[in-house]
């Protein structure tokens, strides 16, 4: 038991490792691939360095060396914590993460918990029951799905701050500032969410121990909290997974509608101005938390369902 143990923790160890060492190198290749002089970048459009000045940059960073030096280099310097300097804003790039993290973190969390209740709300109350209101949540899960994230942003700012100005247009001072940005990243996964959970439900409701128990005189709502969820619960878990990983992506797009500070604002002016060090960084914050929930995902699994535990 001992050993079996063992190896599975050098298993998700092992791979955590290549997840990391995998982004890393993506993330270096793809900055040497990006075009212009990274000196340039580094002294911004209005500089008057000269041919001088240029040279001892280029050397004081390196950026003289052969591509494989480089790469040795960065690797030895992210094994260390050392991500570098940025560029643009001349801070160390993990005291800039460090610093936009936390309002992320927050608009993540809280659209996470509402996608998941909205998604056992609705499933839980349409599975099994009248083909209308099925139909009726299906198409309001597809309509939010297939909604551009901006746009749902745009027209619950329009409603919500502009017209009845129940929440701040921009900033994340406090809680009211966080209900329209989570609500606009939470439904498109509470869409899908949903979908993926009511098929489960429909599906457990055709076990043999549910038909037991509804032999036993359980009411339908019963069956459905008491032994149907709990089997549909494993699919919504792994997707939540997933999809919590790709809540970055829609960060980015979410915190530039509602002007919060944050690592997805952060992402995008990285990218736009071409700040290597910070990209770099990005890229390994987004590898570390895929492995983070990867992992709670997999310990999940045997408190759910109690047939994974002998495994």
């Amino acid at each position: 038991m001992t050993s079996a143990l063992l190896r599975a923790i050098a298993r998700r160890v092992l791979g955590a490792a290549a997840v990391l060492f995998g982004a890393a190198t993506l993330a270096f290749v793809t900055l040497q691939l990006m075009p212009g002089d990274p000196v340039a970048v580094l002294l911004g459009p209005a500089t008057q360095a000269g041919p001088e000045v240029r040279r001892q940059i280029r050397s004081e960073n390196g950026f003289d060396q052969p591509v494989a030096e480089q790469y040795v280099h960065y690797l030895g310097r992210l094994l260390t914590g050392d991500f570098g300097q940025s560029y643009q804003l001349q801070r160390p790039v993990t005291a800039l993460i460090g610093d936009q993290l936390m309002p992320t973190v927050q608009l993540a969390a809280g659209a996470l918990v509402l996608a998941v209740a909205l998604a056992v709300l609705t499933a839980v109350a349409t599975a099994g029951r009248r083909p209308l209101l099925r139909t009726l949540a299906s198409t309001w899960e597809r309509i939010t799905v297939s909604t551009p994230t901006y746009w749902v942003g745009i027209i619950l700012l329009t409603v919500f701050s502009f017209h009845f100005t129940l929440f701040p247009v921009a900033g994340a001072e406090d809680f009211s500032s966080l209900v329209l940005p989570a609500v606009t990243l939470a439904l498109p996964l509470a869409g899908v969410l949903g979908q993926v959970l009511r098929e489960g439900l429909e599906a457990a409701l055709g076990q043999p121990h549910v038909v037991t128990a509804r032999a036993r005189g359980l009411g339908s709502t019963a069956v459905l909290l008491r032994h149907a969820l709990r089997h549909a619960t494993i699919p919504l878990v792994t997707l939540t997974g997933w999809l919590t990983g790709s809540l970055l992506g829609g960060a980015v797009l979410v915190e530039t509608v509602f002007g919060r500070p944050g690592v997805g604002a952060l992402t995008l002016q990285a990218i736009n101005t071409k700040d290597m060090p910070l990209v770099s960084g990005l890229v390994l914050l987004s590898a570390a938390a895929f492995v983070l929930l990867s992992t709670a995902v997999d310990l999940l699994y045997p408190v759910i369902d109690p047939r994974l535990r002998k495994g």
